[in-house]
């Protein structure tokens, strides 16, 4: 009820009284385990197993696009109220939930041998969970760039194995087309937001925005400065290092410290992406070191929200892996691909809040930050 007034909807009272069963639709729902069978008892146990299982699968990814969708809809608000980035922080968490719930699934799976498995799994050859159209919707619409996409077997792009066996456009094809045409992604809808984040007081556009950062950036920077020479200074002395040893550990506390400067310049991206890049990064480090000021502290809250649940989808993506591992080790996967190798490829390269994840490495202690300006002008009332 609450969800539905908050999205401009008024619920519809139904014509008739609401049984259980049809309310949930239950028979229907229980008709739909079959494959490619004319009935349900011309299965084994084992394969109407896997067919409930990534049905469920499906209904958790139906949940997490609406969360998503939600949350997308808000950052793409020229204005993001603040009291609003509690619903946001809401629907991320759900992600997360949804996600490791989806993962617990795997145990039962496990609980299927690599023989019972073979029984029934050329029934599936050509198709694959790479085909899951809603799996592709959730990577679409967080922003998965296209260009980091990892390739399936021999098809041009991972569209193409979404397409009919005679290529022609399929229900999966024309769903995954009107997701990518939904646009902004909740990626580049949260970075346009964090992007507007005022640092010291100053927010893009505002006179002197520019130097404002630069000076907050340098000031971050000799933070790490201090951090380097402590850290340093306390390895040597703890781990009484051989000469060769300690110059491998200097080496490495100095290529930490470059890539700190690294980070903070924005020189690992194009010159005309660096200004936005540039700042964007100073704000996410700028929420994330002060997120005690009333101001900051639901955006922290989003910024932990957005690494759950990618950690979370991570940690599924992971799970899979070592699943289909133990199941059928490391076959040829049913639609071609290379199996359990590109399942890992895409739970090791699949990152899209890479902004947010980079700033944990960068994070100072608090004696180490940049003081912040003016905390009154964060306080709740300046909003």
């Amino acid at each position: 009820m609450a969800r539905a007034h908050r999205r401009g909807k008024v619920a519809r009272m139904p014509d008739k009284k609401a049984s259980y069963w049809d309310y949930i639709r239950v028979e229907e729902l229980l008709r739909l385990q079959n494959g490619l069978a004319r009935d349900e008892a011309e299965l084994c146990d084992d394969e109407v197993r896997f067919l409930v299982i990534h049905q469920i699968d499906e209904l958790w990814f139906k949940l997490v696009l609406r969360e998503l969708t939600t949350a997308r809809n808000l950052f793409a608000r020229p204005r993001v109220p603040e009291d609003a980035l509690a619903g946001a922080v809401s629907s991320l968490r759900r992600v997360a939930i949804c996600f490791d719930l989806a993962t617990q699934h795997f145990r039962l799976m496990e609980t299927m041998g690599t023989q019972d498995y073979l029984t029934f799994r050329d029934k599936l050859n050509p198709a694959s969970g790479f085909q899951s159209a809603q799996m592709r919707e959730i990577e679409v619409l967080l922003g998965q760039p296209d260009e980091q996409r990892i390739p399936l077997g021999n098809e041009g792009s991972y569209l193409d194995a979404l397409k009919s066996h005679d290529g022609t456009p399929s229900p999966a094809f024309d769903r995954v087309q009107r997701r990518m045409a939904d646009t902004p992604t909740l990626k580049d809808a949260v970075r346009a937001w964090l992007h507007r984040t005022p640092i010291q007081g100053s927010r893009p556009g505002d006179p002197g925005d520019d130097d404002v950062v630069a000076q907050w950036i340098e000031s971050y920077h000799r933070g790490h400065q201090r951090l380097h020479e402590r850290n340093l200074e306390h390895a040597v002395q703890v781990q009484a290092l051989a000469p060769a040893d300690e110059q491998r550990l200097r080496q490495r506390y100095e290529g930490q410290l470059r890539g700190a400067r690294r980070h903070l310049e924005a020189e690992d991206v194009p010159a005309e992406q660096r200004a936005f890049v540039r700042r964007l990064r100073a704000a996410i480090l700028f929420v994330d070191s002060n997120r005690r000021l009333p101001l900051l502290s639901w955006p922290g809250k989003v910024i932990d929200g957005l690494v759950e649940a990618e950690q979370a989808m991570l940690a599924f993506r992971q799970r899979h892996a070592r699943m289909v591992e133990r199941v059928i080790g490391r076959r040829v996967g049913t639609g071609g691909s290379d199996g359990v190798d590109y399942l890992d490829q895409t739970a090791l390269k699949y990152r899209v809040f890479t902004e947010i994840w980079g700033a944990r490495t960068l994070l100072l202690p608090p004696d180490l930050c940049p003081e912040v300006a003016d905390p009154a002008y964060y306080d709740l009332a300046q909003s």
